[in-house]
């Protein structure tokens, strides 16, 4: 019978890159910047490649005591934003030997169930996404490592946010460029920090410039209820000239509101919305909205979780955002 094939060990790469198992250890757990040069580390790569190296994570787990196991909470699953901060979150993470499981709050923004038996035990940290921060104290306790993301920077703790106050400047700079000075704020009907940043910039932008008007709005996140949210403010009181949305759902909504008035946009109201989703360029006249890069936005929070695990402190910087600009604003008639 032939003999099974013997898996290749630690020692086995060091002997074949001449280095000592303390290198291999250090590159491979990608750890060996500012300790071994970049042709060791290369050299090592090279030499696990070649033997077919793959390290036993469950030994290594069991000694380190991690899971590598990392839980991102969102509030919903609707939307592509969150799948996109999910795909970022896991690129990162599968380079450095993580997985990451998603679970989608059945409160929404409110207190989310535990949904392991005793999450403690069975994940290294917690990442969540425009959650409320006493929402997560059923699955967090006050043990594992927390990341907010789109969360409020001054209750404490490690938060990666968005420049959503630089999106609402930038669409405010827009439109008033444009001559617009009535404005409608169509605001999401959630109780959270991101949706408040909105509307304390636009109103605090607004009231900078002389003979502007501002009207406010609540809708919930989906077409259906901006639609009537928004038809029932543009039929009541001076009508305005542009819709400021929380969210391209809610653009999507003001447009068919619009539409049942007859009133066209942008000829007689210019819209932006906020996310930049697919929807954005699916709809007639496509929107002007804030590029919110969602996988980017995934991508630096499982990096703040990583460093928080490793004991070091994440950069603080916002994740700059974009206007695009197209076709559903307009100057003033």
């Amino acid at each position: 019978m032939p003999r099974a094939s013997v898996r290749p060990t630690s020692r086995d790469v060091a002997r074949e890159a001449g280095v000592s198992q303390a290198a291999v250890s250090l590159v491979l757990g990608d750890k060996w910047r500012g300790r071994v040069s970049e042709a060791t580390a290369e050299r090592v790569r090279e030499a696990a490649r070649a033997l077919g190296y793959r390290p036993n994570l469950a030994a290594r787990n069991l000694r380190l005591g991690r899971t590598r196991t990392v839980l991102l909470v969102v509030p919903a699953l609707t939307t592509e934003f969150f799948a996109g901060v999910y795909t970022g979150a896991a690129r990162v993470a599968s380079r450095h030997g993580f997985g990451v499981v998603l679970y989608p709050s059945p409160e929404g923004i409110g207190p989310a169930r535990d949904p392991f038996a005793s999450a403690q035990a069975a994940l290294d940290g917690v990442i969540a996404s425009s959650m409320a921060a006493e929402a997560l104290t059923a699955i967090r306790g006050d043990q594992l490592p927390l990341v907010m993301l789109d969360s409020d920077p001054s209750v404490g703790g490690t938060t990666v946010n968005l420049d959503i106050a630089d999106g609402v400047r930038q669409i405010t700079e827009h439109l008033l460029g444009l001559g617009h000075r009535h404005f409608l704020h169509l605001g999401a009907d959630v109780p959270s920090w991101t949706f408040e940043v909105r509307a304390r910039e636009l109103e605090a932008r607004l009231r900078q410039v002389p003979g502007t008007s501002l009207r406010t709005a609540r809708s919930p996140i989906s077409i259906k209820g901006a639609e009537a949210a928004a038809g029932a403010a543009l039929a009541a009181g001076d009508r305005p000239t542009a819709v400021v949305c929380d969210d391209d759902q809610l653009a999507a909504g003001t447009y068919k509101a619009a539409r049942r008035l007859g009133l066209r946009v942008p000829a007689d109201l210019s819209v932006t919305g906020m996310d930049d989703l697919a929807l954005a360029t699916a709809i007639d006249p496509e929107l002007t909205t804030v590029r919110l890069d969602a996988e980017l936005f995934g991508e630096r929070g499982m990096q703040a979780l990583l460093a928080v695990l490793d004991g070091q402190q994440p950069p603080g910087t916002d994740i700059p955002v974009h206007l695009e600009v197209r076709g559903s604003t307009t100057r003033v008639p």
